[in-house]
């Protein structure tokens, strides 16, 4: 029997998109797969993207990145019915896959439906500094920047990017020693982020603390132990409030590896070296926290003298607080501050 009702649920019926990988061990698959390999994004200049928020962010984002191809389980599409048109739109090659596929490209348990090739971008250092903050589109180097020391975890390099993004950071900068930000447990932990500043990686640590000062970033480390030679932070927002100190202005964060902190020899490298204030019993804070924290005290020094600026320019005054006042003259080492307990007690460091 047949009648408008069982029409109507006929036509609204979607059709399911065909499979068009269906074998974990065909050739296809084994070339996608290898790109969770390090000699395989050497190789291939590419990487993979993993889960719908990492997708939609990769088929948005502006040049130089590109997403050669989505590889979805059909369910997938169905549900985030926005990849589809998006992989079309970015001009990206969208194919079907079965769940066993699909296993056999993610390194998780529990598989999030979708992955993305795409393009291995590498920005040079020096372009970034000479090109405008991707986070405010003005032109000149980022106001803020994370710079990671031999950070190896690939959960905290990308925890570490996903903040610095969400502080409105226009950089993160990884030393040599640290993690490939083209690792997949890296691109997960971002949760999309790597696509929206630049990311640069393999660099020397005293070299890019030399070319961040030169663009007029003053360079803070979060390291220090009381009564050592290093700043406090809860002082540094107070000296900020009142319209002075290094928050101000233009700052790179420079954190250490997550084990070790950083050596005699970075912590020298920086303008000052600071300390997050435990008020409460916690032995330390991680290092994804600290520079939570220690980002966002920057970011929201740099907005009220912003706004302070702009006031001041509505009512005719003086330039206002965002230009020389928070800059900080390197005028030697910082003190070695190395914790009680030696490396091993590097956890307790900021």
């Amino acid at each position: 029997m047949t009648g408008a009702g069982s029409t109507a649920r006929v036509a609204t019926t979607r059709a399911v998109p065909e499979v068009a990988l269906a074998n974990p061990r065909a050739d296809r698959v084994r070339s996608l797969a290898r790109l969770a390999t390090a000699p395989g994004r050497e190789r291939s200049g590419a990487f993979l993207a993993e889960g719908p928020q990492a997708v939609r962010e990769a088929l948005a984002a502006p040049a130089p990145h590109r997403v050669r191809t989505v590889v979805a389980v059909p369910a997938a599409l169905e549900k985030h019915p926005e990849l589809g048109p998006g992989a079309s739109r970015a001009g990206a090659e969208l194919l079907t896959c079965t769940d066993e596929v699909l296993r056999a490209l993610s390194g998780t348990r529990t598989p999030q439906g979708v992955v993305a090739v795409c393009d291995a971008v590498r920005p040079d250092l020096d372009a970034v500094l000479r090109g405008a903050d991707r986070s405010t589109g003005s032109p000149g180097p980022p106001a803020l920047v994370a710079l990671l020391a031999r950070v190896q975890d690939p959960g905290n390099a990308g925890t570490v990017i996903r903040v610095a993004d969400a502080a409105g950071a226009g950089a993160a900068v990884l030393t040599r020693g640290s993690v490939d930000v083209h690792n997949p447990k890296v691109v997960r932990s971002t949760a999309g982020s790597l696509f929206h500043l630049d990311v640069v990686q393999g660099v020397d640590a005293a070299a890019s603390v030399e070319a961040l000062r030169a663009a007029g970033l003053v360079v803070l480390a979060t390291d220090g132990v009381p009564g050592r030679g290093s700043a406090d932070l809860d002082e540094l927002l107070d000296d900020a409030a009142a319209g002075t100190g290094p928050l101000l202005g233009p700052t790179a964060w420079l954190f250490g590896n997550e084990a070790s902190g950083l050596s005699p020899a970075e912590r020298e490298l920086a303008d000052l070296a600071v300390r997050v204030p435990l008020h409460g019993s916690a032995e330390s804070l991680n290092l994804a926290t600290a520079a939570a924290v220690c980002l966002y005290a920057s970011a929201r020094a740099q907005r009220t003298a912003q706004r302070a600026a702009r006031r001041g320019a509505r009512r005719d005054a003086p330039e206002g607080l965002g230009g020389s006042a928070g800059a900080v003259v390197h005028t030697g080492p910082v003190e070695e501050t190395t914790p009680p307990g030696g490396a091993g007690a590097a956890e307790r460091l900021p």
